[in-house]
């Protein structure tokens, strides 16, 4: 049936954000697991081992695949070596981006700043505003009107969700911003969650990237051929196909507005390929309730959680299908949500500070699913 519910503003500077703050939603305290206290000491380790040697495969299998690309190109065969390029290129790229950001990959700092640095230009996000961007997400996840990264609204806008196939929603609002930034300026979402001591190290940031595009720029017009550009530039849109569809198992079609990252966090299993190009992210819920477990971690941490936990998607394919569903019932009911039963083992799931009344009011009159 058709929700009644008035569309809300997702904006991180509309009036949710302040109404968000008088339900006590905004940097509020999260519900955890219970997990020993020296279990999660050991789980918090962080190692350099694990995240050298995922590097240089990484790397390593660009170099192998750029010069497959290359030796193919003008030929049919490139259109599948680029595309395995642009994979590799785009999704670790997303995963790497994420993890060293965190600081928790590497154990030594400096590594983490040079392959967040590295990684954040490649996925064409600004690294400073986009670190502040996340710890604002993981600080206030899927509340509406303070989290700005959540993919979509409800209803749910699917030309938002196809162009992120080619990354051709978030990519031009990256190269806007970029373009500001170069210019010395923030737009208005930024200027809500960047501090002010961090502004200049942006705007410098901006300005290295736009000299490395109009570097590539300048390669492709003195070979006059886009070869340069299907290496640096190009591949975060024509390789972004596994990121979004990855990003979008996260969260989409789960609760809204809760203090219970396992109310409104996925964790799906995949295949050892697809968790090397994640780096673990797939182990998500484990991952929002504990960001400082290091990635190499999380499968660990997953068996110490499972028992609190609704059960982990069977697969990628699975998790889609769940997704696509719920998005499709909230076209015509944005009320909706997927509902997943916590095993007998489990403590009761946290809706939120003065949230479990409102909850249960809304499912009286709402249809929900039971996964």
């Amino acid at each position: 049936m058709a929700s009644s519910r008035l569309k809300r503003d997702y904006s991180i500077t509309g009036p949710e954000n302040k109404r968000a703050q008088e339900r006590g939603l905004a940097a509020a305290e999260w519900y955890t697991s219970p997990i020993p206290r020296q279990r999660m000491k050991e789980l918090m380790k962080r190692r350099n081992g694990p995240a050298i040697r995922d590097t240089m495969i990484w790397f390593g299998s660009l170099i192998i695949l750029g010069i497959i690309a290359y030796q193919t190109w003008g030929t049919w065969w490139a259109l599948p070596a680029f595309l395995a390029y642009g994979i590799l290129y785009a999704t670790p790229g997303d995963s790497r981006w994420h993890e060293c950001g965190h600081g928790t990959a590497f154990k030594t700092p400096w590594m983490n700043e040079v392959v967040y640095q590295i990684a954040s230009f490649m996925v064409l996000r600004s690294a400073t505003p986009w670190r502040w961007s996340h710890a604002r997400h993981h600080t206030d996840t899927i509340i509406v009107g303070r989290d700005p990264e959540i993919i979509t609204e409800r209803p749910p806008v699917w030309k938002i969700i196809l162009m992120q196939i080619f990354h051709l929603y978030g990519g031009p609002v990256e190269i806007k911003r970029i373009i500001l930034h170069v210019l010395g300026r923030l737009d208005q979402q930024e200027q809500e969650y960047i501090p002010a001591s961090e502004r200049q190290k942006t705007f410098w940031e901006a300005r290295i990237y736009a000299l490395i595009l109009l570097g590539v720029l300048a390669a492709c017009m003195y070979s006059q051929s886009i070869l340069p550009a299907m290496y640096i530039f190009l591949p975060s849109f024509y390789g972004g196909i596994v990121v979004i569809l990855f990003g979008i198992t996260q969260h989409l079609g789960l609760h809204e507005d809760v203090l219970d990252h396992r109310l409104n966090t996925r964790t799906v299993y995949m295949n050892p390929i697809f968790r090397f190009l994640y780096w673990n992210m797939n182990y998500h819920t484990e991952h929002h309730m504990f960001p400082m477990v290091p990635y190499h971690a999380l499968p660990q941490l997953h068996q110490e959680m499972k028992h609190d936990c609704p059960a982990a998607s069977p697969s990628l394919a699975a998790a889609l299908k769940e997704v696509i569903t719920a998005l499709i019932k909230q076209k015509e009911n944005p009320a909706y949500v997927v509902e997943r039963p916590l095993p007998d083992t489990a403590r009761p799931y946290f809706f939120g500070i003065n949230q479990e009344a409102e909850v249960h009011a809304a499912a009286s009159t709402s249809d929900t699913a039971v996964s």
